[in-house]
Parts: structure tokens; C-alpha cells; sequence
């Protein structure tokens, strides 16, 4: 048996995943169709679609001149998502926000059951007046940046009901008093696609966060950066929001969403 060169080996793994991609665009395609599109023979084609079909990832639809994507791609990507690790993901970005701004950088998730949010991941800020937090520390939702964040993906009556027995206690005389003030708040979230925490949770404690998304489009993860408020430079704000929703694209994408909200 020959041997395959480097560019022909490296031609047919293109074709492979030409292929992928088409099958992938719609729910079924011809020979003739696809052979037009890889601007590749008929018969080479098919011979790519029935080695496929051998391995498992693509199937013939009956009889007919139609093949579509098995499963087979999907169980693969799950599979590989089960190693990913979001510290270890979001590590990289949030640092380089840190060294950015000298700032204090959470990454945080949501416990509905407890109606707060836990801090995951935490880079501190290298000034010695900082806000105090600890990684595994819960906060409460409705005044934390974060909290607000990973709220506005749910729709009105779903807070309502899930915080229908939360206590809004007054951290500070800035915090939200009740649930239609929250719920009014997230519509603006919504909207700009970043929380504030204005001295809502600790007096003397701006924050903004932003959110991470999975592979499904859904809220995850907020990522926030902290100041005090003596030290927030209300001018550079855009420039922080602009940070974060970078920082926190990379990381959606690297957890598999390639949708992030257009950052301005």
C-alpha cells in the first residue's frame, strides 16, 4: 500500500470536516449537492460519506440519495465537556483583568435552593483597600452584581416565585427593598447585558458584573470586577464593562457559545 503524502492527507481531513459542517448546516443532503459544494467529484464524495457511515457519523436516509449527522458528534463534543474545568477557563482572562485594573475579580454561579450566589473563583486586588470576599462565601441575590446577572436570564413570574419567601434585608440604605424593584432593576439589565451593585451589599463597594454562557445560550457563570467606591473612575466604566464582556465572551466559547451579545 502507498503511502498517503502530507497534502493529500491533509486535503481529505479538510473534506472531512466540510462535509461536518454541511451536514450540520441542514437536516439532510444529496451527493450531487454536496459534491457541488466541496467542488469534489461525485464518486469521491461518496466515497467520503460511506467511510463516514462506517465509522458511526453519518446515516443514509432509506434508500435514497440523502445523508444526514448521526449522533455520534454530538456524544463526542459531551464528552469532551465533561473535562472542562471553568476555573481553570476563566483563570486566564480573569487575571488578565486584574492585571488590567489592580482590581478585585469574582467569578460566581447560582444556588437557586439558597437563593444566593457562591463565589468560584476569586483573583484579589493588589491595593490594600479591597473588598473582603473569600472563594466558597455566599452572597445574597438581589444585591449583588452577579446575583442580578445570573437572575435576568429567567422571566418575571419564575423570580417571583423561586424568591416569594426571601427576606430583603437591608445591607446597606442603597439595597433593594422587595421583588418588583429587583424585577424592575433586571429589565435594565436585560437590556445592557451587565448588573451594577451601587453599595447595594457593602457600603463603600461599587460592582459590575457580566454573564458566561454555556454551549445552550443559558447563564452560567457572572463574572464582576470590584472597587471601592473612593477608587471607581465613573469616566472608565465603559472601558470595565467592555473588559468584562470580552473576558467573559473568551470564556463562553471556550464552554462551547459562540453567540455572545455584540460588546460596544
Amino acid at each position: 500500500m502507498s503511502k498517503v503524502t502530507q497534502p493529500e492527507a491533509v486535503s481529505s481531513v479538510l473534506k472531512v470536516f466540510s462535509i461536518l459542517e454541511a451536514l450540520g448546516e441542514q437536516k439532510e443532503i444529496g451527493v450531487s449537492e454536496l459534491s457541488q459544494r466541496l467542488m469534489t467529484s461525485k464518486a469521491t464524495t461518496y466515497r467520503f460519506l460511506q467511510t463516514m457511515m462506517s465509522l458511526g457519523y453519518v446515516s443514509q436516509e432509506g434508500q435514497a440519495d440523502k445523508y444526514s449527522l448521526t449522533l455520534k458528534m454530538f456524544e463526542l463534543g459531551a464528552q469532551s465537556l465533561q473535562y472542562l474545568d471553568v476555573v481553570t477557563l476563566a483563570e486566564k482572562q480573569m487575571r488578565y483583568i486584574s492585571e488590567q485594573t489592580s482590581e478585585t475579580i469574582h467569578l460566581g454561579a447560582l444556588d437557586l435552593e439558597d437563593h444566593s450566589i457562591i463565589y468560584i473563583h476569586k483573583i484579589d486586588s493588589s491595593y490594600s483597600l479591597r473588598m473582603h470576599s473569600r472563594i466558597g462565601r455566599r452572597n445574597p441575590l438581589y444585591s449583588t452584581a452577579i446575583g442580578k446577572i445570573l437572575l435576568s436570564d429567567n422571566k418575571p413570574d419564575f423570580i417571583r416565585d423561586k424568591l416569594q419567601n426571601v427576606v430583603f434585608k437591608m445591607h446597606t440604605d442603597k439595597t433593594l427593598k422587595n421583588i418588583e424593584q429587583l424585577i424592575a432593576e433586571l429589565e435594565i439589565v436585560k437590556k445592557q447585558n451587565y448588573a451594577e451593585d451601587n453599595e447595594e451589599q457593602e457600603q463603600g463597594i461599587y460592582c459590575i458584573a457580566v454573564p458566561v454562557y454555556d454551549r445552550f445560550g443559558h447563564i452560567i457563570y457572572g463574572l464582576s470586577i470590584s472597587f471601592p467606591t473612593l477608587r471607581f473612575d465613573k469616566k472608565r466604566k465603559s472601558y470595565y464593562v467592555k473588559l468584562l464582556k470580552e473576558a467573559a465572551k473568551n470564556i463562553s466559547e471556550q464552554l462551547g457559545y459562540y453567540n455572545y451579545p455584540e460588546i460596544t
